[in-house]
Order: structure tokens, then C-alpha cells, then sequence
């Protein structure tokens, strides 16, 4: 492969990992505050109809629900920015992040998840953020797809000057084709290898081994 060819393939992957990311938006926008929001119309619809009515003390406590549904869309979608491009991968860096996700999952779905990412301080800006979507991703998809009680996360040196994140859980080992591929497509374009592994009973594994070129960039 000559290398404009092999510049064309790492923009052709770009683009179909950028347009992964549209959809899972979609969905997560779709699921979490637009659906929020749809309720809060009606109950609003709702409330207005029994203040009419006048029923006063009714409308108060839809009103109420409403208002309590609104602060979760508003915190869902602040959760939302916070994981695209979250400002502490900054400010605070890249374990400070990950433990701040790692403790909205562990609250949310009952969790626990163990951390070992001190030394993806040593990572260029794009790597560090690249590994934070695959982390995040992988997470996400692992309590999506059936309750683990464990989830251990940690980015490690290579040998060669690289870099290795490894996301494991306890969970049933079904994983979707499309949620694999998604990852792949994420490692790619950091030039990384993907791979996956399953153990019977339960448990699943990811790893991406980043090249050290694209590790400090």
C-alpha cells in the first residue's frame, strides 16, 4: 500500500468512526432527554388542563414531576458534553476523568469499577482523548448488555514506547458485532490494533495496542 493509499484508508475509517459516533449520539440523545422532554410537555399539557379545572393542589404536583424530570434531562445532557470532550481531560487530565465516569456508572447501575490509568498522563492530547471514547464506549456497552458487578479498566507502557487499554468485565460475554466494530474503528484511527476476547460463563475483554507514534501525538 503506497502511502497516499494508506492516508486515504485512515480518513475512510475516520469518517465511518465519526459517523458511529452521530448514531450512538442519536441514540443516547433519543433515549435519554428527548424522551425527557416529550414527558415533560405532557405533563405540562397536564397540569395546565388541572389548574384550569381547578384543582390547584393537583397541578402543583405535576408541575413538580415535571420540574424533577427537566433537572435530569439538564444533567443527562451535561453528562453527554462532559463524555464527548470532557473539559477536565485538560484541566484535571485523563485519570481524574475517567474516575469522575467511572463513578456517575458505578452510581447509576450498582457497579464496581476498578481503575489503574495513571500513566496515560504520559500520552499526547489526541490518544488520550481517543482512549477515553473507546473506555467510555466499552463501559457503556458493558452495563448496557446485562449487569456485571466488575469492570476493570487500565492503560499500561509498551515495551516498544506504545501504549495498551485493556476494559474487562464479569458480564454475560454477548457483545453485538456492531458495538466491536464500532471500537475497532475507534483504535484505527489511532493506527491501533483492536482485539476481543470471551470467557464461558461470563466475562469479556478489550484491548487496544496503541504504536508509539500515535501514542504521542
Amino acid at each position: 500500500m503506497t502511502g497516499d493509499e494508506a492516508e486515504r484508508a485512515l480518513l475512510a475509517e475516520r469518517a465511518l468512526a465519526e459517523q458511529e459516533e452521530r448514531r450512538r449520539l442519536a441514540e443516547l440523545l433519543h433515549d435519554g432527554p428527548v424522551q425527557h422532554l416529550s414527558a415533560i410537555a405532557q405533563m405540562l399539557d397536564a397540569g395546565l388542563t388541572t389548574l384550569r379545572d381547578g384543582d390547584t393542589a393537583r397541578a402543583d404536583e405535576v408541575v413538580e414531576r415535571a420540574l424533577e424530570l427537566a433537572r435530569e434531562a439538564a444533567r443527562e445532557l451535561r453528562a453527554l458534553c462532559d463524555d464527548l470532550e470532557p473539559d477536565t481531560l485538560r484541566s484535571l487530565g485523563f485519570a481524574a476523568t475517567v474516575a469522575a465516569f467511572a463513578r456517575r456508572v458505578s452510581a447509576r447501575h450498582g457497579v464496581v469499577i476498578e481503575l489503574d490509568v495513571d500513566d496515560a498522563a504520559d500520552l499526547g492530547e489526541n490518544a488520550q482523548l481517543a482512549l477515553f471514547q473507546i473506555l467510555r464506549e466499552a463501559i457503556d456497552q458493558s452495563v448496557r448488555r446485562g449487569a456485571p458487578t466488575r469492570i476493570v479498566a487500565w492503560v499500561k507502557p509498551t515495551p516498544s514506547g506504545g501504549a495498551e487499554l485493556v476494559v474487562a468485565d464479569d458480564g454475560p460475554p454477548e457483545r453485538r458485532a456492531a458495538v466491536l466494530e464500532l471500537l475497532a474503528e475507534r483504535a484505527a484511527t489511532l493506527n491501533a490494533r483492536f482485539s476481543s476476547e470471551i470467557s464461558y460463563p461470563r466475562g469479556s475483554t478489550i484491548r487496544v495496542d496503541v504504536p508509539p507514534s500515535a501514542a504521542r501525538r
